[in-house]
């Protein structure tokens, strides 16, 4: 698991989300699948308004700038997230929508406020 820190999109307030941990070579994905169900969770909204987030893994905190995936990249990010937690699998078949991906990168300096320190 990993601790995802958002900024509300009308609040403007911390959020945390706990999420399956997908990793890759010091990135990491969050997968908006709500157990499958027909709407987005509302950390995704959060994320799209204010795409710099934080990274709670474990002991280690990391500010990082998320963006959607689309096509080829999707795709092998998308098998990553069902190797590592195998029932995204069923719950892309039950959602009846796609899942949105997105991949979060360590964020650049020059990049605006990050969404923290929450806990």
């Amino acid at each position: 698991m990993i601790v995802l820190t958002t900024r509300g999109s009308r609040t403007g307030n911390l959020r945390l989300s706990p999420l399956m941990r997908v990793e890759h070579d010091g990135n990491y994905l969050i997968v908006a699948s709500p157990g499958g169900t027909l709407s987005h969770p509302v950390w995704y909204q959060n994320v799209v308004a204010n795409p710099t987030v934080e990274i709670r893994d474990g002991a280690t905190r990391q500010d990082m700038a998320a963006r959607e995936l689309t096509g080829a990249e999707r795709e092998a990010w998308w098998r990553r997230a069902v190797a590592a937690y195998p029932p995204y699998a069923d719950y892309q078949r039950n959602a009846g929508r796609v899942i949105p991906i997105l991949l979060c990168e360590p964020a650049r300096a020059d990049r605006a406020e990050p969404a923290r320190r929450a806990g």
